[in-house]
């Protein structure tokens, strides 16, 4: 019962959210345009329920052409990002097209993040199994997220991961709830944890 309420809030709060920002979808989709060549969506293959790989969709922050040595993590002061990625990734605008990957049911609205098969092989040979993250939905946002926030290194996705984990073991409604209202209020206060 609970799995089919989170569903129906997800595909609630996506709809909802796609048609309420639409305009605000539209303003950062010209804005990413004339920030810089190349395409208004960042594409990229990620790992998600029971290992199934899907494409998750965000607005372009970086250059093209910003992984052509390989993949690699986005720090403070990346040089990778344009000036407007830094103001979406502050405001977490780049991740409005996340919604469309909820609706068609490849993440929800909090679930643990998702991440590359590259960096889970990696986590992998650290003795870190990543398949107990794989039991739920990825996520938009996640414990692991308003906690600790993102991670530039394999060492702070570990730690990260802890906190994925505990919500795989202690997920809830209510869990989700709190995890959604912490995110609200990170993303209204611009924190840096968040970027």
């Amino acid at each position: 019962m609970q799995t089919i309420t989170k569903r129906l809030l997800d595909i609630i709060i996506s709809v909802a959210g796609l048609i309420i920002l639409l305009p605000l979808i539209i303003f950062v989709a010209i804005r990413v345009y004339f920030s810089s060549k190349g395409p208004i969506l960042y594409l990229q293959e990620r790992v998600g329920y029971k290992g199934k790989k899907f494409t998750i969709k965000k607005f372009r922050s970086m250059y093209v052409d910003a992984e052509t040595n390989g993949p690699r993590l986005s720090a403070d002061n990346d040089e990778r990002i344009t000036p407007w990625g830094r103001t979406m990734r502050r405001w977490k605008l780049d991740e409005l097209p996340q919604l469309w990957n909820v609706l068609v049911g490849e993440m929800s609205i909090v679930g643990p993040r998702p991440e590359r098969e590259y960096y889970i092989r990696q986590l992998e040979m650290e003795q870190q199994p990543f398949d107990r993250l794989l039991q739920v939905k990825p996520g938009i946002t996640s414990l692991g997220m308003v906690n600790y926030g993102y991670a530039n290194s394999v060492s702070k996705m570990r730690e990260r991961m802890k906190y994925d984990q505990l919500y795989v073991e202690r997920r809830s409604l209510w869990l989700d709830m709190m995890i959604m209202f912490r995110t609200l209020k990170i993303i209204f206060t611009a924190n840096k944890k968040f970027n």
